[in-house]
């Protein structure tokens, strides 16, 4: 989703919501004040604005609304690494993971699939080349 962006606060929202699939504004509420303090109305404020954003959906059960996510958290991650990767590296993926590679904790795992991933983006120069023929 281009342009999308979702505050800080908005992604605590978030994450009870992908966690939940479908969730009210009380069980957000009462999974967020113990590690937020947040006020109720505070939790339905970012409710709100995510109904406004098309990041949830909210319909109408009774007298509460039942908030489901319209937009995956993938799509999410991608658009906000997108928008980091512009802001702090003017784009250039590299040097973000260069970065990431010398200031970050790799495990020994982690660095074995960087590598596998790295690989397959590297162009085979098998495939690039045409194949050659055996000349008498």
């Amino acid at each position: 989703m281009p342009g999308l962006h979702i505050s800080d606060a908005e992604w605590r929202v978030m994450q009870v919501v992908w966690g939940r699939k479908a969730v009210t504004a009380a069980e957000v509420i009462a999974a967020l004040a113990p590690v937020t303090r947040w006020r109720h109305r505070t939790v339905r404020t970012l409710l709100a604005r995510l109904v406004e954003k098309g990041v949830l959906t909210a319909e109408a059960q009774g007298n509460r609304y039942l908030y489901r996510p319209l937009v995956s958290r993938g799509k999410c991650v991608r658009s906000e690494s997108r928008s980091f990767l512009n802001r702090v590296f003017g784009g250039d993926a590299a040097d973000l993971l260069v970065h990431f590679v010398r200031h970050a904790d790799i495990s020994p795992e982690q660095i074995t699939e960087l590598k596998r991933l790295l690989d397959e983006k590297r162009p085979r120069q098998d495939s690039a080349a045409p194949p050659r023929r055996n000349e008498p």
